[in-house]
């Protein structure tokens, strides 16, 4: 293996960090998905350019928790993370198929969790790779678990529900208290980041409130304060579903 860099992200390498990270769970898809599930497939442009717009706003508001890896050839890996308060949060990371498993992924991990070094609690979503996993481990990072949920909303069974409506400027305050009570810190500019991409949905209910960001296929940020708003907007997500296959991701 060529002598790799570890250096700070440029805007110029975010299109290369695109193409990696589809080639890398495109990968990791076809290894790890069940069998009956439909074939993985690769990002559309649409989706490329929302992953491209996502990675330059961690570039712009966290410069120091950006980072690629670089050999002869150009970028062949990258870490994004961010800080909000006293959160460190990992966006995501990926090295190019074939040079996994060689040292890189551990070196771009200990660059972009050095950026949070100051923060009383860092988070990640993982995959089910196992080397990923023991990368984590190894980092101090503890495991909970996470539910990947995919299929047809059966539309006959959603139930009505009160208290949930769509999000209003005026609610942002609300919205970074509840983060900010749940994992230590609000989302900031990412409310922005979010709204481009997702529907934000505001539940008030009898016991208690929260916020939800969906697109209708994807589930991006649910936070509650009790159970029962949770499911309240979960329903409402789900009520705003098409009849494609949908896939929702909660922790």
């Amino acid at each position: 293996m060529t002598e790799v860099l570890i250096r700070p992200m440029r805007d110029a390498d975010v299109p290369a960090a695109e193409q990696i990270s589809d080639e890398a769970f495109f990968e990791l898809d076809r290894r790890t998905l069940p069998r009956d599930w439909p074939e993985p497939e690769r990002r559309t442009p649409a989706l490329s350019a929302s992953w491209i717009s996502r990675t330059r706003g961690f570039l712009e508001h966290d410069p120091g928790g950006c980072w690629v890896a670089e050999d002869g050839s150009g970028v062949v890996g990258f870490a994004t993370s961010f800080v909000r308060e006293q959160v460190w949060c990992l966006a995501t990371y990926a090295v190019r198929p074939g040079l996994q498993g060689q040292g890189v992924g551990a070196r771009l991990l200990e660059a972009a969790d050095a950026y949070g070094a100051h923060c009383a609690t860092g988070m990640l979503s993982a995959s089910v790779d196992p080397r990923a996993i023991r990368r984590y481990w190894r980092a101090g990072f503890a495991f909970h678990p996470q539910m990947l949920l995919r299929g047809a909303v059966d539309r006959a069974r959603l139930p009505v529900v009160d208290g949930v409506r769509e999000s209003r400027p005026g609610d942002v305050p609300m919205m970074d208290a509840l983060a900010r009570r749940l994992r230590g810190g609000g989302h900031g500019p990412d409310h922005a980041a979010l709204a481009e991409m997702a529907r934000p949905l505001v539940a008030e209910t009898a016991t208690g409130h929260g916020f939800a960001y969906t697109d209708g296929a994807r589930l991006a940020v649910l936070a509650a304060t009790d159970d029962a708003t949770a499911r309240a907007l979960l329903w409402a997500c789900l009520a705003g579903a098409g009849r494609a296959r949908t896939t929702w991701c909660r922790t």
